[in-house]
């Protein structure tokens, strides 16, 4: 069997049993390191004009995509010239960090414990750990809503989408990935700073995650069924709120989760003191409940293990 399923499936396994060890340095920190350093740099370069600020922009998103696949890239070919077993470990290694389907679920849960047997003040400030909206002001509703939104818009950005560019170009395709959807969740703002330093590397990750999104809503429906929950009403919401989100990929998800559960989910939220008007999505047949983030979960869950068969395939059928 080819290195890349056997790499696929242990850093899957690996992941579920260890999850992300905080005593070990993550490498999408490196990432954002380097994205943060390359900014400062970039904007005492360029004029603090449109047209500066969108070549600085293009600038950047071009050095940490070089970088974010030319490192593990060499790292793997000087591994293998030594031993091939030295790389599938490195490649298994690093599959698990870039990996985040025990994370995505611990920090979750978090929410959940502090909604149950906490304080509203925590549970706010637990979802906040996991979401970019101000969360202060939320309800035990709202801060539900948040996280469960957060798990299912997560299982493609953390999970579906590495596995599938995993699955086609190996680990560096995984980090080149990582780099861009990171780029995008520090400078792809429409705010004063980022509109147009960020927008290269916001619409380079509506572009990488475009499929993967898709596929992603697709193997939940498919996961609603195999876990009990309302596969039919998923696939309904699905086709007809996907396109809700400002975003061409975040409602994927995301009306698949609202369809399986039964709720209504997004709709309007404050952003850096700054209220954005967004269309709700799924119906609300109940209210939104903390049990909720528990099924969300169990749908993550759901979903990366059919990934992962998926992909296997895939990349079965590749170097067939």
């Amino acid at each position: 069997m080819e290195c890349v399923i056997i790499a696929l499936a242990a850093g899957f396994f690996l992941d579920l049993l260890v999850g992300d060890p905080r005593w070990l340095y993550h490498p999408v920190c490196l990432i954002g390191k380097l994205i943060a350093v390359l900014e400062k740099g970039i904007r005492r370069i360029f004029p603090k004009t449109k047209s500066g600020e969108l070549l600085g922009g293009v600038l950047e998103v071009i050095v940490v995509c070089a970088l974010s696949f030319g490192v593990p890239f060499c790292v793997l070919l000087v591994c293998r010239r030594i031993h091939p077993w030295l790389s599938l470990g490195v490649s298994v290694f690093w599959c698990f960090q870039l990996l985040a389907t025990k994370s995505l679920k611990t920090e979750s849960m978090k929410v959940y414990e502090k909604l149950k047997n906490g304080t509203l003040k925590e549970a706010q400030y637990a979802v906040s750990m996991i979401v970019g909206r101000d969360t202060e002001s939320l309800s035990e509703e709202g801060v539900t809503k948040a996280a469960v939104e957060t798990v299912a818009e997560n299982t493609s950005d953390g999970i579906i989408a590495p596995m599938f560019y995993m699955a086609i170009g190996g680990v560096p395709l995984m980090f080149l990935y990582k780099g861009i959807n990171t780029m995008d969740s520090m400078l792809g703002y429409k705010n004063d700073r980022y509109l147009y330093f960020g927008r290269c590397a916001a619409k380079l990750d509506d572009v990488v995650n475009y499929l993967p999104a898709r596929i992603s809503g697709w193997l939940m429906i498919a996961a609603a069924y195999f876990t009990g929950m309302n596969g039919k009403n998923a696939r309904r919401i699905f086709l007809r709120d996907r396109r809700n989100h400002a975003s061409p990929n975040s409602a994927q998800t995301e009306a698949v989760m609202a369809g399986a559960l039964g709720v209504c989910l997004a709709g309007n939220a404050c952003y850096f003191g700054k209220l954005y008007e967004k269309p709700t999505i799924g119906d609300p047949l109940r209210p939104v409940e903390p049990e909720d983030i528990v099924r969300a979960n169990r749908l993550l869950y759901a979903t990366a293990f059919l990934g992962l068969v998926l992909f296997s395939l895939i990349r079965f059928v590749i170097i067939l």
